[in-house]
């Protein structure tokens, strides 16, 4: 009689590059609200236990664009219901595009505070598998560190926007498609 024993998984979401990746996928006629991320872990993880989803990102600023920030806001109150989910808020700065009187915005020590989590939760052996929803290839040499810990590192990405050295890194990798990523939305 074989035995089953079930894994702990650790799901580590990139959220600003999930959001460009669905954007990229959908244009504009889906909505993150409407995504079920808790389903999504779950899935991610297929027989084996979500013990914690980290999902990093910024929040908007609020004087740009009152709507955006308020719809945000409700997207993060949404995923703090959901068990065991932390939500990671990271800086968001304003930059001036030189020479104009335009900016834009980026966030920063999103990608530092998830390779963080990830290696201190690897060495405290809190899961068994950790699953980075990012095609960002600076997250090589945390997961080359969390792979160092024995624990499996699993790479969701969206095709075009993933690094091969990130994919090459992974113990296995899965690129998101809307085939996929239709069963999320409600």
């Amino acid at each position: 009689m074989s035995t089953f024993k079930m894994e702990r998984v650790a799901v580590f979401i990139d959220g600003n590059n999930f959001y460009f990746g669905l954007r990229k996928l959908y244009g504009k006629g889906k909505s993150l609200k409407d995504f079920d991320f808790e389903r999504f872990s779950k899935f991610l993880a297929g027989k084996d236990k979500v013990v914690d989803i980290y999902y990093y990102n910024a929040l908007l600023d609020k004087e740009h664009n009152q709507e955006k920030y308020r719809s945000q806001r409700e997207f993060f109150e949404k995923l703090k219901k959901i068990p065991n989910l932390h939500l990671v808020l990271c800086k968001l700065l304003k930059r001036n595009i030189t020479g104009t009187d335009k900016f834009y915005y980026i966030i920063k020590e999103d990608d530092i505070h998830m390779a963080v989590d990830m290696v201190e939760n690897a060495y405290d052996n809190n899961f068994d598998i950790s699953i980075v929803v990012s095609g960002d290839g600076d997250f090589v040499p945390a997961v080359s560190s969390v792979k160092k810990k024995g624990k499996t590192v699993k790479n969701i990405c969206f095709k075009d926007s993933s690094s091969r050295n990130l994919k090459d890194f992974c113990d296995e990798s899965l690129d998101l498609t809307r085939e996929i990523l239709n069963k999320f939305f409600s």
